[in-house]
């Protein structure tokens, strides 16, 4: 099954981070980066992906914090015992894939044993190589 959300869904408020089941180590990240209640998109998706295992599509304008609504309860999952990679996110551009990147990684301040990487064209692929070598 799945679930679909968009930001026009009114239907659910916990207006606050500490309700929506994120670790102790993701709401230090959270409050560190000036992070005080969650979106409309993430009080949805965030319970979502950590409470189920369906496919979700979560539509929301830019700037509404769609990464975080995804970027937070994926990382939480991350099983810190497996050196495979365990999360692919596709993104359209280099530029956003850089920024989802970057904003990964401000999440995962108090996570440190994960890594992220973002791979595209037109940069030095034996960089790349060398990054997903580590286990990203």
């Amino acid at each position: 099954g799945s679930l679909i959300f968009s930001e026009g869904d009114k239907n659910l408020y916990m207006h606050s981070f500490e309700n929506l089941g994120l670790v102790p180590e993701l709401l230090r990240s959270v409050s560190d980066l000036g992070f005080v209640n969650p979106t409309p998109i993430q009080e949805k998706t965030i319970p979502a992906i950590l409470n189920q295992d369906n496919d979700l599509v979560a539509l929301a304008q830019t700037g509404t914090g769609k990464t975080a609504g995804f970027g937070l309860p994926i990382q939480q999952q991350i099983d810190h015992g497996m050196k495979d990679v365990q999360a692919l996110i596709l993104s359209p551009t280099r530029e956003l894939a850089i920024q989802i990147t970057r904003d990964l990684d401000s999440y995962s301040t108090y996570l440190p044993r994960i890594k992220h990487v973002a791979v595209y064209g037109g940069a030095d692929i034996q960089k790349q190589i060398k990054a997903l070598k580590e286990h990203p």
